[in-house]
């Protein structure tokens, strides 16, 4: 495979995902040379972009991606199965993550959240901040996060970038599938209280600041745990930037206005046990309860001050890109912080 050699490349496992897409778009609107790691045909967003070429391997391949990726400078782990198989894949997706890197001699990327903090977490979440995960799936990030530091000191060069719930660039989280999926009708749903503040991630603007730490590379320590502050709303004031943002859009104006309702997650707890999904969604409820908010200081320290896009132009463009489809059924794959890959 021929890629240009002007241009640094990157490797994205998981492409076509809604988080690889994205990055993906960002390296290569950046000027970097994207392999674009899929099992199926580009997704439209990244078909014909001139610095991004289709590599159709497995993930878990990595003599096939080695032999097409030589000479590749950051893989970035993009994989993400359903929520409803996390449990038992989201560890084999990261090992190969981190072979394929390190055959490479490459620096490997992974996108992490705040399920490693467990229901006690603090409000402020630092670097080094102690992980007491009680849920599975914390402890599923955590176990991750430590192989990811055993691989660092074998002369893998890792980077984890923390962020809060992803919104923009697609569908797939609790952004679209359950809090505007009736804004149409003037109705909203947010799944907590709210008055707790909660981390939200722009999904453009994180994968900009993979492209901004991969161009520090050279100040990198061999593994490195970043926080990405993104945005950080109370519920009524995402509540608010949805209701704007729909005005704007002359989508609903309600007469008597907006309804604005909780999540049903008694009726998710009677029916957890027969219906994995929910008892997945409900293990996590606490995210919902708990304030918390990502500080940066480890971006600030190498000098990364990238500008967030503004709260308001970010849901508009959240929303639009949704267009007539939005409130529509979608896809049973399409669980909360699926990516296809």
């Amino acid at each position: 495979m021929n890629t240009p050699t002007s241009a640094p490349t990157v490797i994205v496992l998981g492409a076509n995902g809604r988080f690889g897409a994205a990055v993906s778009l960002a390296f290569a609107n950046a000027g970097w040379s994207v392999l674009a790691q899929t099992r199926r045909p580009l997704v439209p967003a990244l078909a014909g972009h001139a610095n991004i070429v289709p590599l159709k391997a497995d993930y878990n391949d990595t003599a096939a991606l080695v032999a097409a990726g030589r000479g590749a400078a950051v893989v970035v782990h993009g994989l993400n199965p359903l929520y409803t198989q996390w449990l038992k894949l989201a560890q084999p997706m990261a090992d190969a993550a981190m072979d394929l890197a390190q055959a490479l001699g490459a620096t490997l990327m992974v996108p992490g959240n705040v399920y490693n903090f467990g229901t006690d977490m603090p409000l402020d979440l630092t670097e080094g901040l102690a992980q007491r995960a009680a849920t599975r799936k914390g402890q599923v990030r955590i176990a991750m996060e430590q192989a990811l530091r055993q691989r660092s000191s074998q002369g893998l060069r890792c980077v984890v970038l923390r962020a809060g719930d992803f919104f923009g660039a697609g569908r797939g989280t609790w952004f679209d599938l359950a809090m505007v999926k009736a804004v149409r009708k003037g109705h909203i749903d947010y799944p907590g209280p709210l008055d707790a503040p909660h981390a939200w991630a722009y999904l453009p603007d994180l994968a900009r600041t993979f492209v901004a730490v991969a161009e520090r590379h050279d100040q990198l320590q061999a593994f490195e745990d970043i926080h990405v502050p993104g945005h950080t709303l109370t519920g009524a004031q995402m509540v608010e930037a949805i209701a704007q943002a729909a005005q704007t859009l002359g989508w609903a104006t309600p007469a008597k206005g907006w309804k604005i309702s909780g999540m049903p997650w008694g009726l998710f707890r009677l029916l957890s046990p027969l219906v994995p999904i929910l008892r997945e969604l409900v293990e996590m409820q606490y995210l919902w309860r708990v304030p918390h908010r990502l500080l940066g200081n480890r971006l600030q320290a190498l000098g990364i001050e990238l500008t967030a896009t503004p709260l308001h132009q970010a849901v508009v463009t959240t929303l639009a890109e949704m267009g007539p489809d939005l409130g529509m059924p979608v896809s049973a794959s399409a669980d909360p912080i699926a990516a296809a890959t």
